[in-house]
């Protein structure tokens, strides 16, 4: 059987995930320090469309299983993005590839099964979750499409049903839920927009222009036809110049707070630091090479920022943006990463490039130190942290 090629990938046949399991024995070098209890998340394989649960404890790092995810036997379902209900007990998948477009799926957390599925846009990436655990929010990234303006789905995750399509702009990704809830966002790739929906109107409320030189805040999105920079977001006829976007946003994380939204800008290598109040640049922080995810502790302290092309995790002091390390990884296109709630440790994915396999890294957060790395099928993108077990 030849595996297939998606997108200049080469991905993984149905039967490569047995594989990859009996490959992934632990594989770490453990801190004096080490876990006192178990971890356990959940990451997705893009090319491979598996579902890993990983462990990570004293006894190591190890895959515990692998899901398939696939929803269509002749194509991959692209799974892209996963993200876990407040209580825990399930979790939702965005599926970047359909007939015409992709979708998301809720699964149970304890067994991977299947509990529902939705219909959404051209190529859902990242999403998120209400506090209340009531709405799902998902961009329509839109990878393959024409450069138009895309949007933000909202879906009802009790019944999987899609509430309201929120037109936003071109290519937006990096979906993240304000901790109270009021408020979702997004940075659009293309048109160089921090964008930030009314979560109880479902609609835009504003949006940030975040070019240096170029720095601008509107209500609502830009004025169609463009503004004083050229730029023709909010315009749903025209595509933009791509050409022309300078920040290239790939990240939106609310501070802990809810005061700051930190976003990554992928092109310019650096992390732009908004203040929601004034809806104005607080700082740029210089960051990695092709800043792509960010998580921030929840205790506050600190700033994960993955970098794409630099191969590499950077840790920032948040109070004063200081870059307090810079870790390699093991191998190339960093993805996402996911921090546990008592802010020991940053779990990492790393896709690999061509037939590698991924890779999932731990962070210790305090000794700044990477202290596991497992691989996992080809692709690893999406991760979300599970649980905390006791060791028994």
């Amino acid at each position: 059987m030849r595996p297939l090629l998606i997108s200049g990938r080469r991905c993984a046949p149905a039967w490569a995930g047995v594989a990859f399991l009996a490959m992934s024995l632990p594989l770490v070098a453990q801190a004096p320090s080490g876990p006192r209890q178990d971890y356990f998340i959940k990451a997705v394989c893009e090319s491979a469309d598996r579902i890993v649960t990983l462990r990570f404890g004293p006894d190591g790092a190890r895959i515990e299983r692998t899901t398939e995810t696939r929803l269509l036997q002749s194509d991959i379902s692209g799974p892209h993005g996963i993200v876990f209900s407040p209580d825990r007990k399930s979790f939702y998948v965005s599926m970047g590839h359909g007939r015409p477009y992709g979708s998301a799926v809720k699964y149970e957390a304890e067994g991977d099964r299947a509990l529902g599925q939705v219909q959404l846009g051209m190529f859902p990436a990242t999403s998120d979750v209400s506090p209340d655990g009531n709405f799902l929010y998902v961009v329509n990234f839109n990878l393959h499409g024409d450069p138009v303006p895309s949007s933000v789905s909202v879906v009802d995750t009790t019944v999987m049903l899609e509430l309201a399509r929120i037109p936003t702009c071109v290519m937006p990704h990096g979906s993240r839920v304000a901790r109270d809830g009021t408020r979702q966002y997004s940075g659009c790739m293309m048109d160089d927009l921090l964008v930030e929906i009314d979560a109880q109107r479902m609609k835009v409320a504003r949006s940030f222009r975040l070019g240096k030189g170029h720095e601008q805040g509107y209500s609502g999105l830009p004025p169609a036809g463009g503004d004083h920079t050229g730029h023709p977001a909010g315009s749903h006829d025209a595509p933009m110049n791509m050409s022309s976007a300078t920040c290239q946003p790939t990240w939106a994380q609310p501070s802990v707070d809810g005061r700051h939204v930190y976003v990554a800008c992928n092109k310019s290598d650096e992390i732009v630091d908004i203040d929601a109040e004034k809806w104005a640049v607080s700082r740029r922080i210089p960051a990695g090479t092709g800043v792509y995810n960010l998580a921030v502790s929840p205790d506050g302290k600190l700033l994960v920022a993955t970098n794409k092309r630099g191969a590499s995790v950077s840790l920032f002091d948040l109070a004063t943006g200081t870059e307090l390390a810079k870790l390699p990884t093991k191998r190339k296109v960093v993805h996402g990463v996911a921090v546990s709630p008592d802010s020991r440790y940053a779990f990492v994915t790393v896709e690999g490039i061509g037939s590698e396999p991924g890779t999932i890294e731990v962070i210790d957060l305090g000794n700044r130190t990477t202290v596991a790395e497992v691989d996992t099928p080809p692709q690893a993108a999406g991760i979300d942290f599970w649980k905390i077990e006791p060791l028994r």
